[in-house]
């Protein structure tokens, strides 16, 4: 269910820990794990109520500090509780409640990951009410925002990656043409790509 109307687009629910829906959050640790990627910067695009990535990403032998959004006022208040009973993963883990598609570059730092799992799940007409990005805009602008030879991941399970409509497997066809960037293919359910310049 979503909320418009002039106002902001948001997302009127809460994701819960659902693996078996959507491993993808599981299957992005297990990668920064076999990886060995640690003491690095990421953003992550929808956190759901579990905050899976930021708390596992927290964790000693991790320390990775992630960026995350949500557009779901109930996985926003989650993160509250969650700051507020262990708020030792504050260091390590910041959320933002907000609209992806209405990023400002100059907020942002440069990333060493970027995930964009839920990549044309929430964008729509009601967007466009306040001339928000599209989410081939959001795919360049993280892009950008990523160092060299760090990776940009996507979800090709999710439903908006196949669908006849305003695809992400389009998105990500249209960037990977015109970004120096090198598809390094599958790990679990998740297609991996690093930034080459």
């Amino acid at each position: 269910m979503t909320a418009g109307d002039g106002k902001m687009h948001y997302w009127d629910a809460y994701w819960d820990f659902r693996p078996d829906d959507c491993p993808c959050d599981v299957h992005f640790v297990e990668w920064l794990d076999a990886n060995g990627i640690r003491d690095k910067t990421i953003y992550h695009f929808g956190t759901g109520g579990h905050h899976l990535v930021g708390i596992e990403c927290a964790r000693p032998e991790r320390r990775n500090a992630v960026l995350g959004i949500t557009a779901a006022p109930q996985e926003y208040e989650t993160y509250i509780e969650l700051a507020i009973e262990r708020p030792e993963i504050l260091e390590f883990y910041n959320v933002v409640f907000g609209d992806i598609y209405m990023l400002n570059p100059k907020l942002l730092p440069e990333f060493d990951v970027v995930t964009l799992f839920h990549l044309c799940e929430f964008r729509g007409e009601k967007n466009d009410a306040y001339d928000a990005l599209t989410d081939l805009d959001v795919t360049n602008l993280l892009t950008d925002r990523t160092r060299i030879d760090g990776h940009i991941l996507f979800f090709p399970s999710s439903y908006a990656y196949d669908r006849a409509d305003h695809s992400a497997k389009d998105v990500v066809a249209a960037w990977e043409k015109h970004r120096d960037v090198e598809r390094l293919g599958m790990f679990e359910s998740l297609l991996v790509y690093r930034k080459r310049s």
